[in-house]
């Protein structure tokens, strides 16, 4: 009776941020670093491989669709419009000055942190935007 072949040892020296996440499935899934690179490899080089990344992909698609569905029922507005309005806004303000722009970004990551937090108080209580809009804006009057 023969043995089976023995392991081969490979050293691969890996990003400080891939090996903290190879680390942390390994402990997910209550396993070895090594095993799980083995599988990760075994899986790369497949001949299937290609079609489960198409796959992976197409499921990451479907859930970004499900999100932005969500947030246009949430928000009463289409991505498209917010859109419209960001490239909008942004042609049409001038750019900063060199030495406002470090200012600018410096708080830039406040004003980020506040308007997410508005906006999540918002959606939480308040009226969808469009009804708001529809009730401030009143109807033009017939002219006959």
């Amino acid at each position: 009776m023969s043995k089976p072949p023995k392991k081969q040892r490979l050293s691969v020296y890996l990003e400080p941020e891939v090996m903290k996440a190879l680390a942390a499935h390994a402990a997910r899934r209550d396993q070895s670093r090594s095993l799980i690179a083995e599988a990760a490899i075994a899986s790369f080089l497949s001949p299937d491989a290609a079609e489960r990344q198409e796959a992976a992909a197409t499921k990451r698609l479907d859930q970004l669709d499900r999100r932005m569905t969500r947030m246009e029922r949430d928000l009463g507005i289409s991505v498209e419009t917010l859109a419209v309005f960001v490239r909008f806004w942004l042609t049409t303000n001038p750019p900063l000055p060199e030495p406002a722009q470090a200012a600018a970004r410096a708080q830039a990551g406040e004003r980020y942190d506040a308007f997410v937090a508005a906006l999540g108080r918002r959606l939480a209580k308040g009226p969808k935007l469009r009804q708001e809009i529809s009730e401030d804006i009143s109807p033009i009057p017939e002219t006959r």
